[in-house]
């Protein structure tokens, strides 16, 4: 008498549900083809052919990143299309900053349970963050590990590459005292401080995910799912026409921990925190959590999401330039000679 062996799937992986999920996300990852690419998905890796005539002396610049706990919301709320933004926009965010063009994306999708409707959708955030930066994604891996998550949980993780000529690299050594920083508006919380979002928002002020927070029409899911904004189009758009001498992408560690990061030695930046609205969540953050105003600067955005140091002569072209890319932006402050020992940044 013979019995049936046990399989894989028995273990909890499914392979057959791998293969359904690939089938699905290909027309979102072929909507973000460029011309340089020369592979589908599907591959044992991704292939991009970098135009060398293109470029006089081409820099390859690379980052990584993931989403954090802003997971929890989109497993809370069941709204996984949005997170994939988030996952694009922090790794693509981080090398415009350099002056580099985002050319290609990979993620890596990794859960207990695959099922194919959610990572689809996780996957069609991510397309869509790829024709935001205007970038292809070429490839990722889905790691399906009964056991290791939870069910219905999942993580992320992603990689990108870009390239910048290298007398072009931006890097923050031209930064001048008299300097002037523009700040652009964030559209939220971004990706950063969910961990203490979260605390204050369901233990402190005993909301659930689909209430509606005080002091607005949005519920807490809608808020805290709101995509990361991405900036690339711009950035790229202005350093067409302007000279930007330093740019800080202001993500964890918030406007205290980023700015300096661009600052030359003997610089500080001068920030005036009346000098744009900060929006309603960080106002309910602040008060529900009875949060330092300077931890709240170096733990949230507080409203800004990229931070750029620019000669004072170009300013008011640059903010004409960046109302016609429909951003908000403002002049947050300037660079000042710093004296050995002190603050980095300056609030006032």
């Amino acid at each position: 008498m013979s019995s049936k062996g046990i399989t894989y799937k028995d273990a909890g992986v499914d392979i057959d549900a791998g293969n359904t999920f690939v089938k699905m996300i290909k027309p979102f990852v072929r909507a973000t083809s460029r011309p340089e690419v020369i592979s589908d998905i599907g591959g044992f890796g991704g292939l991009f052919s970098l135009n060398t005539n293109k470029y006089k002396n081409p820099v390859l610049v690379s980052g990584t990143d993931g989403v954090g706990t802003k997971l929890k919301i989109a497993m809370m709320a069941d709204r996984h299309d949005t997170v994939g933004i988030d996952l694009v926009a922090m790794c693509v965010n981080d090398i415009v900053v350099q002056g580099a063009e985002p050319l290609f994306f990979l993620d890596y999708f990794a859960t207990g349970s695959l099922s194919p409707e959610r990572g689809a959708a996780v996957v069609k955030g991510i397309s869509e963050g790829c024709i935001q930066a205007g970038c292809a994604l070429i490839g990722g891996e889905t790691a399906e590990m009964p056991g290791f998550y939870q069910d219905g949980e999942y993580d992320l993780a992603g990689f990108t590459v870009g390239v910048v000529e290298r007398d072009k690299i931006i890097d923050g050594s031209s930064i001048t005292v008299g300097n002037t920083l523009i700040g652009i508006a964030s559209s939220g919380l971004h990706s950063n401080g969910y961990s203490l979002a979260r605390k204050i928002i369901f233990d402190t002020l005993g909301l659930g995910i689909n209430d509606t927070l005080p002091g607005t029409d949005r519920s807490v899911a809608d808020e805290l799912l709101t995509p990361t904004r991405i900036y690339v189009k711009t950035v790229l758009n202005l350093l067409r026409d302007f000279r930007i001498n330093g740019i800080a992408h202001i993500t964890g560690g918030g406007l205290l921990e980023n700015v300096p990061r661009v600052l030359p030695k003997g610089c500080k930046a001068v920030i005036r925190r009346d000098s744009w609205t900060m929006p309603e969540i960080f106002r309910i953050l602040q008060s529900g959590g009875n949060m330092e105003w300077t931890e709240m600067y170096r733990t949230f955005n507080c409203g800004i999401g990229m931070v750029l140091a620019v000669p004072e002569k170009d300013v008011d072209e640059i903010l004409i330039r960046l109302s016609g890319l429909q951003e908000k932006a403002f002049v947050i402050g300037e660079v000042a000679k710093c004296e050995v020992g002190a603050e980095a940044v300056e609030l006032l």
